[in-house]
């Protein structure tokens, strides 16, 4: 099969698996449809719990390669089994099982490793080849950033995000996909195999050298693949001119140097520009003030329709203002309050700070005040991926578990007093939010399945 790096023949069988027909391909993996036909027989660990009844089986084939592709293949499907494994979001393609397959009689697919993922509905490719662009754009974008902050939250860059990756589900929601040259952050950067798709590669990425173990990468070269997609999405052009991807490279790294500026197409909407832009930015130095933190908020205001707030980058507060705001967080109104003053707009405040998929604490009554959220577990609140350190003597005095629909029933917080998930504090149920009155300040976090009627919040 033309452009599958591995062929399975419709009618296979694998660790409980029968596939059905190709979904698509990527550098290395072929990724087909299938149907569960018998039990729980993979040769390999999982994400655990019931499997469906149909699934996504992508191939990484190691078969018939030499040993330093066998090593490099293993290593890729590694990444991506560690990646998937550790995360819990509804933005990200679920992981359900690795299985290696044992066929000796195909040498082709002997050895090869299989990932046993969520079944997606048609990659969000398909809704580009239309006339017009997709009128759920702005919506399908803000689940896009939402899985990219989440990735750069718990400290991995995507490497490759393009339209093919991101993957639509039959409910319409939106999940990343194809983590295989997704890489570990380690300080600053991060080593990729260097295989993204040249149209959404920054410009910095496009002349830089491969060393030992692979290509230095930043979360900033997912801001910039990010602004190629919202500016395709959302006029559905590429925003380098170009007719063929050598074309655009070229544009691109005129533009890097200066020689040319962007051009964004007349039909971006005016709410979208100066996102598209700021992730567009020249070098990584100016992109890296835009992180996905600051883009989700905007992307979020965007799209309901608000104009968004830039902040310029490195820019500081100076003293007098610095002492307003600790003053304005001291009597409950925090950073929001005053942005609403500052220029107008109509942000979130409140509880409704808090994104959907995430819990939130803060550090006032009323969901005002200084606010730290979680979309995954932590089990170290003042030493683990988000330091809440305004949490460490008097804790939260307000939660609000903004959960959402997850494929593990995971939607409730259970709260403890102590790191690894030590001395109960009690549990918030999916939707609550509530003001707090705990006998100690809460330490660490689990999403949970059930919240106990005797320790429910």
């Amino acid at each position: 099969m033309n452009g599958f790096p591995l062929t399975v023949p419709a009618g296979y069988e694998v660790g409980g698996w029968t596939v059905e027909r190709p979904l698509g391909a990527g550098a290395f993996g072929s990724v087909y449809a299938a149907r569960r036909t018998g039990g729980h027989c993979g040769g390999g660990g999982g994400g655990g719990g019931d499997l469906p009844a149909r699934a996504a089986l992508k191939f990484l084939p190691t078969g018939t390669h030499t040993p330093r592709q066998l090593r490099h293949l293993r290593d890729l499907a590694d990444r991506e089994v560690d990646l998937l494994r550790r995360l819990r979001s509804p933005r990200l393609i679920r992981l359900y099982e690795t299985l290696t397959v044992d066929d000796p009689a195909h040498p082709e697919l002997d050895g090869a490793t299989v990932l046993v993922l969520e079944e997606a509905e048609r990659p969000l490719q398909s809704l580009l080849s239309g006339a017009a662009p997709p009128s759920a754009g702005p919506a399908l974008l803000v689940q896009i950033c939402e899985g990219l902050h989440q990735l750069h939250t718990a400290g991995w860059v995507h490497g490759d995000l393009k339209p093919g990756n991101v993957l639509l589900m039959k409910d319409g929601t939106v999940r990343l996909g194809d983590f295989s040259t997704a890489s570990e952050l380690e300080g600053t950067h991060a080593y990729a195999a260097g295989f993204a798709t040249p149209d959404y590669t920054p410009p910095e990425l496009l002349w830089s050298e491969v060393g030992d173990r692979g290509t230095r990468i930043r979360p900033s070269a997912d801001v910039w693949a990010f602004g190629v997609l919202a500016h395709t999405v959302l006029t559905g052009a590429s925003p380098l001119p170009g007719g063929t991807p050598t074309a655009r490279r070229d544009a691109a790294l005129r533009y890097a140097r200066g020689e040319e500026e962007l051009r964004l197409s007349p039909g971006l909407p005016d709410v979208w520009r100066g996102i598209v832009a700021d992730c567009l930015s020249r070098t990584h130095e100016e992109r890296a003030a835009h992180d996905a933190t600051t883009v989700l908020r905007r992307v979020r205001e965007a799209a309901a329709g608000r104009m968004p707030r830039r902040r310029r980058p490195g820019r500081r507060l100076v003293p007098l203002l610095a002492a307003s705001l600790a003053g304005l967080t001291a009597a409950g109104l925090g950073l929001y309050a005053l942005g609403d003053r500052q220029d107008g707009t109509d942000v979130a405040t409140g509880y409704e700070r808090c994104a959907p998929g995430y819990v939130c604490f803060f550090s006032e009554t009323g969901g005002q005040g200084r606010m730290c959220d979680w979309e995954n577990d932590d089990r170290e609140w003042f030493d683990g991926d988000t330091v809440c350190d305004w949490a460490r003597d008097e804790g939260p005095r307000s939660v609000f578990n903004n959960g959402t629909a997850d494929p593990r029933g995971l939607v409730h917080v259970a709260l403890f007093a102590a790191k690894d998930l030590k001395d109960d504090l009690g549990c918030v149920r999916q939707g609550g939010r509530r003001d707090l009155a705990l006998r100690l300040p809460i330490a660490s976090h689990t999403w949970s399945k059930t919240c106990e009627e005797s320790v429910a919040l």
